[in-house]
């Protein structure tokens, strides 16, 4: 899957660039709207998928099956292009205009159910314990939203490699460890076989960079705040294994493992033969898999300490507060919360079905099948990104930090400054649970 296709499966707006906090907390409480008729009507809805034919596909089979299922309530769509998405629901919210239904990138659910944005979805508890848990946004001891699918975080290579240079295949009980990594890596290189034994798609922007390379900080022992009260980060972000991370972030670059910047389709270039290794999701399974057949090995992330760690949480659904008619939005959100429905959208996005039920009908995922180990991945490494109303502001300033210690930057002097940052936005706002 491409580069395009990627951006619609990692939620890549920082909410903390298009959301003013004054806005913000000026909407907090949300207010009426007449996106629904009370009693029945019109049930307007918002996606990004304007530029993703396959997902919005199956986002209106599943809105004509609801139309047609009943006669009280009138669902219609309303497609944005991603890039302007998330700043179309922010000038919506700031004059009360939201529509009744909407998609919302999951690590921004809890600023947006913060800002009285989103409302919780009640008596759906029973339907929504069978999904995985990184597909659900969830704040404050109420979930907020459901999504239809996850991705996974992979290594992406081909046994003839690993067989060649007598490297050992990881498992998911047997991951590479730190050590076996690093020589794997240098083993590669030392061949002068590729030009990057290693990718990480480091040319990829937003919300790529903390969703790719925080789990590997997580993995070292640190993370990007501590996630008990979600104060601070002190510690966590700057104590020793996060400077331990960032100085083997850096030291892939300086040891010439990987390069600074990738280029604009790394998996292409896998495919292409200049990458041995390619750090990325599983959208690339149907493109590498069509160039390299059963060749193609699909790894977990190494361990470097503390386990592997991959991210969690992709696009998913939810109701405003401005929504006039709760009911009939909640309605819908019953509907299509069905298995037949999680299936569909995972099928036709090439992505991780939400429930055991739903895999069962998707070719691949069903016991045995060739996808059935990225359901694995989901439900054994699968880390969400923090919890709080701050996360955006938190995103943006690790994405800015990593990019700072790649270029050169002192690990522990970038790495704490980034944590007097996110404290102090953190403590500004009351972000705190």
């Amino acid at each position: 899957m491409k580069l395009t296709s990627k951006t619609t499966r990692v939620a890549v707006g920082f909410l903390a660039v298009a959301l003013p906090l004054s806005m913000a907390a000026c909407t907090k409480g949300g207010g009426s709207s007449t996106s629904g008729g009370a009693g029945g009507g019109e049930l307007t809805m918002w996606t990004h998928n304007a530029g993703n034919k396959g997902e919005l596909g199956a986002i209106t089979k599943i809105v004509n099956d609801y139309n047609a299922s009943q006669s009280k309530y009138k669902v219609k769509i309303q497609a944005f292009p991603q890039d302007s998405y998330n700043q179309s629901v922010v000038a919506a919210a700031a004059s009360k205009k939201l529509p009744c239904i909407l998609d919302i990138d999951g690590p921004n659910v809890p600023n947006w159910a913060w800002a009285g944005y989103l409302a919780p979805l009640e008596g759906m508890d029973d339907v929504l314990s069978k999904y995985l848990p990184s597909v659900l946004g969830q704040t404050g001891g109420k979930t907020y939203s459901y999504g239809y699918y996850d991705v996974a975080l992979v290594m992406v290579t081909r046994k003839t490699i690993l067989d060649k240079y007598g490297i050992r295949v990881p498992t998911v009980d047997q991951p590479w460890t730190k050590d076996e990594f690093t020589a794997a890596l240098k083993k590669l290189k030392a061949s002068g076989d590729f030009q990057n034994p290693l990718d990480a798609a480091t040319s990829f922007t937003g919300e790529w960079w903390p969703y790719a390379y925080s789990p590997l900080l997580q993995s070292f022992g640190g993370d990007l705040i501590n996630r008990d009260g979600y104060k601070s980060a002190e510690g966590v972000l700057n104590g020793p294994k996060a400077v331990e991370w960032a100085t083997w972030f850096r030291g892939l670059v300086t040891d010439g493992l990987m390069p600074l910047k990738s280029g604009a389709d790394p998996a292409k270039d896998f495919i292409n033969g200049k990458t041995a290794i390619l750090y990325n999701g599983t959208w690339t399974a149907v493109d590498t898999r069509k160039a390299f057949g059963k060749d193609t090995l699909f790894l977990p992330p190494p361990d470097l300490g503390n386990g592997p760690k991959i991210g969690g949480g992709s696009w998913q659904w939810g109701i405003s507060t401005n929504c006039s008619d709760q009911a009939g939005a909640l309605d819908y959100m019953k509907f299509a919360a069905q298995d037949k429905y999680v299936a569909s959208v995972a099928r036709d996005t090439n992505n991780i079905p939400a429930t055991d039920a739903a895999a069962d009908q998707v070719k691949g995922y069903e016991k045995g099948g060739e996808n059935q180990l990225f359901l694995e991945y989901a439900k054994k490494f699968a880390v969400l990104r923090p919890v709080t109303p701050g996360y955006p502001f938190i995103a943006t300033e690790f994405a800015k930090t990593a990019q700072d210690i790649l270029n050169g930057a002192d690990p522990k002097q970038a790495l704490d400054q980034a944590v007097k940052n996110i404290d102090a936005n953190q403590k500004s706002n009351g972000y705190f649970q």
